[in-house]
């Protein structure tokens, strides 16, 4: 299933791309691989992808499109050259430490953030590379403060202030960026021009950090409360509004069009870009969740009772630094930057790239949400779905603890178990017997669950066996009802 979108409408500015060779760093990510597509369909000669990753969900649709995907690191100088060189374009997206066990990592943050920025700036000055659109953060002038209708005259948030150091790296990056603007390039009369979209949190099908890691939550039943009250509320961007802003940030940089001679409008400027309708977070979730049939969570946490939390995972997860990069590690439940971004009120007007840009939301909150609950159901549909996390962990530690009580010498700490077990059924043999026949139920519920999902669900029937071999009937129910959907 293909996770890149169409473009939301057909802009009138094609001219403006023809022949340009244009790159974009972390062009593998979500929101690169559709601002790749989006320059190709816009009849740009070259599209050129930097990314750290050597795949990723969309680089074969990008590489059968005509994308050239280059695997480098935007921290090593000659990845950066080799990518830039001859282009006449940079959106610059390629960042680090936004979310997750990513936040607690440091140096890769600092390395990516800023080094990376740098290597970048030093890289379009060399080849003579005109325009340069950085992506940023609402983060560089939040940091846990309330904020209603900002606009870009509110000041930068201390640097030293900022809870993590993706905020703070962001920061330093964008101040770097901005004052680069109107550096005079080795050709004669020509200047190298910047500016920086600041978005909100992105959202739409395929999106990798916000909702997926809401969604599994919800699945393993671990979404067990709001943040904050319930008038909080925050911005968000669709992916194709977000592409627009970009777009038209970069037209914004020209300084040739004709009628419109001489210093960009765009140049050293930033911009606040959503899609105009400030919510709270889990409101504008509830119809996602509703649809997947995942519990909206009932119970609230105040943002001190929340930041306690977040706070008891970080100390745990820095502990854990040396594995943080293992995929069987799971993410920390939240951390305190995360509670700041859902349980304070922070959003900003979009007034500004309005009226120098042209940026005007294309795609509905309503129209978004509604593709993006589309890509999950179909999603769901296609993966294998989990029980609860309480249902594994009854069902695991039951079968284990009755084999053990069951055919075990008795010994500390199992013998208050055995004693509960004995209580229960009796005898030793009577444990035996009914062990043996949950044994028996597992696996003829297992091998019926092969043969069902062979027929509904067939690119996961090997992982509907195991799993339903591990859990019994909790994991068999999903099936069942899977195939009456």
């Amino acid at each position: 299933m293909s996770t890149i979108r169409p473009p939301a409408q057909n802009w009138d500015d094609r001219w403006l791309w023809l022949g340009l060779t244009l790159v974009v760093t972390g062009g593998l990510g979500f929101v690169g691989s559709a601002l790749c597509l989006e320059l190709l369909r816009r009849g740009a000669r070259h599209v050129r992808s930097l990314d750290f990753r050597a795949s990723s969900l969309w680089s074969h649709e990008l590489a059968l499109r005509g994308v050239l995907c280059i695997q480098g690191d935007v921290t090593c100088k000659k990845d950066v050259e080799k990518a830039l060189h001859g282009a006449d374009c940079v959106f610059h997206l390629a960042s680090y430490g936004m979310s997750g066990k990513e936040m607690l990592q440091h140096g890769r943050i600092h390395n990516v953030n800023i080094d990376g920025t740098c290597h970048i700036l030093e890289a379009c000055i060399k080849f003579g590379i005109k325009r340069l659109v950085y992506v940023s953060t609402y983060n560089v002038v939040f940091g846990g403060n309330e904020i209603v209708n900002g606009n870009e005259a509110l000041p930068y948030f201390p640097v030293d202030g900022h809870v993590d150091t993706y905020g703070s790296s962001k920061s330093i990056a964008e101040q770097l960026v901005l004052k680069s603007s109107g550096r005079p390039l080795r050709e004669k009369g020509k200047h190298f021009y910047t500016c920086s979209i600041r978005p909100a949190a992105i959202y739409g099908p395929g999106e990798e950090r916000h909702l997926p890691r809401i969604v599994h939550y919800a699945e393993l039943g671990l979404l067990l409360f709001k943040i904050g009250e319930t008038g909080v509320k925050t911005d968000w961007i669709y992916v194709d509004n977000l592409i627009r802003a970009l777009l038209l940030a970069s037209m914004g940089l020209l300084d040739d069009i004709p009628g419109r001679e001489g210093h960009p409008i765009a140049a050293g400027q930033s911009y606040f870009v959503s899609d105009g309708s400030p919510m709270n977070t889990f409101e504008f979730i509830r119809p996602l969740l509703r649809s997947l049939e995942y519990d909206i969570p009932k119970a609230s946490l105040t943002v001190h009772q929340a930041l306690l939390l977040g706070r008891i995972f970080q100390a745990l997860y820095t502990l854990l630094y040396p594995l943080l990069n293992k995929w069987w590690l799971p993410q920390p439940f939240i951390l305190p930057a995360e509670v700041y971004k859902v349980g304070v009120t922070h959003y900003f007007s979009p007034l500004k790239a309005k009226v120098e840009l042209g940026y005007v939301p294309l795609v509905s909150p309503r129209k978004g949400m509604a593709a993006t609950i589309s890509y999950w159901q179909e999603r769901k549909r296609r993966t294998l779905n989990g029980p609860t996390i309480y249902e594994w962990l009854f069902c695991v530690i039951g079968m284990v603890s009755l084999f053990a009580v069951a055919f075990f010498p008795s010994f500390q700490p199992l013998s208050p178990l055995r004693a509960f077990a004995l209580h229960l059924f009796r005898s030793v043999q009577t444990i035996r017997i009914v062990f043996l026949a949950a044994v028996a139920a597992h696996v003829s519920e297992a091998t019926y669950a092969w043969h069902l999902a062979k027929r509904v669900d067939p690119a996961n029937a090997r992982g509907w066996f195991w799993q339903t071999l591990a859990l019994g009937f909790p994991s068999l129910r999903l099936l069942l009802k899977k195939a009456k959907s």
